[in-house]
């Protein structure tokens, strides 16, 4: 892009600013040499740059580079492999330290996430460090001028002989200036250095009165400085010993320099990064320093600049404009009077472009968009030439025929006052026909204009759109907020009845309007009106809908969280309960398994005969009776708590038991055989009701009511739960067991000594085993049947 055009808009003054915020003399000359992009992938790029350094920033401080002399001359030389003074060896030790303090800034911080950072890794991943090669250049440079006296074991021991002989030299003149034989010779009490040698300043008049040679004289003549004979060899020793360290000083500087002749390239490649680095970065703190966003890049070669400033000015003074162009319409036409911001309007746009291709980001709010242009054209100011003997109008349309001349569809277009500066009818004209030829052309423009002609053109001509700078009549104030869509007022008639023009003057001039003009005058100040209302009706609205969004999201914030805590009870209270059935069920199973295990020892008594029994059997007997008798009991009441466990469980996880089926009443028939849920034995059932889930069965020797839910096999010709060979067991199983009654059960029992609960059970297994015996009649023998009890 030309920089005449660039200057017009001040992109030089950015370039500037931007400079200030670099450290380096390479991160200078980037940002000063900084020039807009048309390419949108590179643009895209650079503004990647500069928003990966704005977070780096945020995230870790600002990046610690330190200011370096230019060392291109150091770098030839080693690459001629010369050795370097002091002072090129320290900038390049400086250089490497630096190098590795960048590094670990950005790679010794593991909370960092690097893939947020693609771009600005391969900038440091490439700096080169060499921690042992920086460490011993440093270690022997002290500064320029200082050579550590450890660089090397040599230039240690003839510094330590060269201080030794320093010290007794000092001594020895020290003893003559204070002596009394030679004091009243001296004109003053110091030993000083003249020529690399000790010397002690003599006045003039007793110069022969110290032997020895003189190395200098005062400039008033009054002082002679001598060394005397007696310290002649000692300073003959010292100056030996500084030309051997000088030797070993040059030894040591070919021996540091032998260390950077192999990685030349990695030096200028890690320098070269190091400015680049202060580049990004010093684009990053401009941005942050004016509050900037990164705008969208966009295809469809529109602007859309929302709340944009221009970055020129106060922070606190500027007035942010929006302005969109390009999507409805290409040309944008701002009026309105002087001083009111339609330059700086004009320039807002032209310099955020530039900045945007420049990989600056812009004062403009979030989700402002540009497109890259090959090219931006500006006219503003005033061009009038006296060398050249051009009036403002000649320089302004020279300026004019090179823009439409290089302009093409993919460019932005900013003309200020188009066609000033010579006859108003002439000049509306002409500007119009401009304007057309770069509405056809399709490119983008933005024109600043006083005439009425090209807002009515504007206004009646599709790919036009007016726009105006607001102005504060009563104050007399520009506002400089721009509304698009509405023409700009010059105002000039209340503009001067506020300044106090006589109204004679006033109504003349009103009466010397066109009628057309003045009924267009007056439908451009009704638009404006209302166009003021609608915005601030819209800001209400706005602020009222915005309102309403942050209630709603509260309450559904409040409403996520109670919902969160109820399910969190709900959910605890299951797994208590869970935990409270199955500790239940866990107890009851283990009271009827103890019972059923003493039951089963007792039964074994079942065989034997009562008359053989001694009276601790016999009592034995009665109390396993007793036992039997409430363990009847107790397995019906375990039992249905087992059923009532099963339904809790089942009802709480909302899902059946995978081993159970559901049966239905008209199932089931007497004598079936039957598996309950956690009972082992096999249940006959004895009889089923018509309705309702309570059937009654035997197991052994006990009858119980069970739920129909409980039952998980059937016995059956259709039963698919049982396989033959199970049913075959079964069937033996329960015949032998039938053939033992039949062989054992009496067709009398004599119950007399019994009290009633005593008799009762012993009657009713006596009964069952009867009926499994199939006897037709027995003989029962009782007493009168009292409830006395033992």
């Amino acid at each position: 892009m030309n920089s005449t055009y660039l200057n017009k808009l001040e992109y030089n003054k950015i370039l500037e600013i931007l400079s200030k915020h670099s450290v380096t003399y390479l991160g200078k000359e980037l940002c000063l040499n900084l020039m807009p992009n048309n390419k949108k992938e590179k643009v895209t790029k650079l503004l990647q740059e500069t928003t990966e350094g704005c977070n780096l920033i945020a995230r870790k401080g600002n990046l610690p580079v330190v200011p370096f002399e230019n060392v291109d001359i150091y770098i030839k030389n080693l690459e001629s492999s010369i050795s370097l003074s002091s002072k090129g060896l320290l900038e390049i030790g400086k250089i490497l330290k630096l190098s590795r303090e960048l590094k670990s800034y950005f790679y010794e911080d593991e909370n960092i996430d690097l893939s947020e950072f693609t771009i600005l890794d391969t900038y440091f991943s490439s700096l080169y460090n060499n921690k042992k090669i920086e460490d011993e250049i440093l270690k022997s440079i002290l500064d320029e001028d200082v050579i550590a006296d450890d660089a090397s074991s040599t230039l240690s021991s003839l510094r330590r002989n060269r201080r030794k002989l320093e010290s007794e030299i000092k001594e020895t003149l020290n003893k003559i200036v204070h002596s009394s034989t030679y004091s009243k010779y001296i004109m003053e009490a110091i030993v000083t250095i003249k020529n690399d040698r000790y010397v002690i300043p003599v006045k003039e008049e007793f110069r022969g009165q110290i032997k020895g040679y003189i190395h200098d004289v005062s400039s008033s003549g009054s002082t002679v400085f001598i060394e005397p004979m007696s310290v002649f060899e000692i300073n003959n020793k010292i100056s030996n010993l500084k030309m051997e360290e000088a030797i070993e000083i040059e030894k040591i500087m070919q021996k540091l320099s032998s260390l950077l002749f192999p990685i030349c390239k990695e030096l200028e490649n890690t320098i070269r990064v190091i400015g680049h680095l202060d580049f990004i970065f010093a684009k990053a703190k401009y941005s942050i320093s004016i509050n900037a966003t990164c705008p969208n890049i966009n295809n469809e070669k529109f602007i859309n600049l929302i709340k944009a400033r221009h970055p020129q000015i106060n922070k606190a003074k500027v007035v942010p404009i929006d302005i969109e162009i390009g999507l409805n319409y290409n040309s944008l036409i701002i009026t309105g009077p002087n001083t009111g911001g339609k330059t700086v309007s004009l320039k807002t746009v032209g310099l955020l472009c530039l900045m945007a291709c420049s990989g600056l980001h812009i004062p403009a709010k979030e989700n402002s968009s540009i497109f890259v242009f090959d090219n931006i054209f500006a006219d503003i100011g005033d061009e009038q030439s006296i060398q050249e003997n051009l009036s403002t109008f000649s320089s302004h349309m020279l300026n004019t025929i090179n823009i439409i001349n290089n302009t093409t569809e993919n460019s932005l277009v900013l003309l200020d006052e188009l066609g000033s500066g010579t006859d108003p009818v002439e000049g509306a004209s002409l500007a119009t026909a401009i304007l057309e030829h770069l509405n056809n052309i399709k490119c983008l423009t933005v024109a600043t204009t006083h005439y009425q002609e090209i807002k009515n053109y504007a206004l009646v001509t599709e790919g036009f759109e007016n726009a105006s700078c607001e102005f504060d009549v009563e104050n007399l104030k520009p506002t400089y907020k721009l509304l698009v869509g509405i023409p700009g007022k010059s105002n000039a008639f209340a503009i001067s009845n506020k300044l106090g023009l006589p109204k004679d003057i006033l109504n003349k001039a009103k009466s010397l309007l066109n009628n057309d003009d003045m009924s267009i005058e007056e439908l451009l100040k009704n638009i404006y009106d209302d166009k003021i209302t609608i915005e601030k009706q819209k800001d209400e609205i706005s602020k009222n809908l915005s309102q309403v969004e942050n209630l709603r999201k509260q309450l559904e914030t409040e409403n996520s969280v109670k919902k969160e805590k109820e399910s969190q009870i709900i959910e605890k209270a299951k797994l208590e309960a869970k935990d409270i059935i199955l500790s239940s069920k866990e107890q009851a199973n283990s009271t009827i398994k103890e019972l059923e295990n003493t039951l089963e020892k007792w039964k074994e008594l079942d065989e034997i005969d009562i008359n053989n029994l001694s009276d601790a059997e016999i009592s034995n007997t009665v109390r396993r009776i007793k036992l039997e008798s409430n363990l009847n009991k107790i397995t019906r009441r375990a039992n249905k708590l087992r059923s009532n466990l099963n339904s809790s469980l089942n009802s709480i996880y909302n899902t059946s038991n995978d081993n159970t089926v559901t049966f239905d009443l008209d199932q089931l028939k007497p004598n079936m055989e039957i598996k309950l849920v956690n009972v082992s034995d096999v249940a006959t059932i004895i009889s089923v009701p018509k309705k309702g889930k309570q059937i009654q069965v035997q197991i052994g020797s006990i009858k119980m009511n069970v739920n129909i839910n409980d039952i998980i096999e059937i016995s059956s010709e259709n039963s698919t739960y049982k396989s033959n060979k199970q049913k075959s067991n079964s069937k033996t199983k329960s015949s032998n067991s039938i053939v033992n009654k039949a062989k054992n059960v009496s067709t009398e029992i004599n119950v007399i000594g019994q009290n009633v609960d005593e008799a009762c059970f012993v009657i009713d297994k006596y009964l069952d085993d009867c009926a499994i015996a199939k006897l037709s009649s027995v003989r029962i023998v009782h007493g009168k049947g009292t409830r006395k009890t033992s």
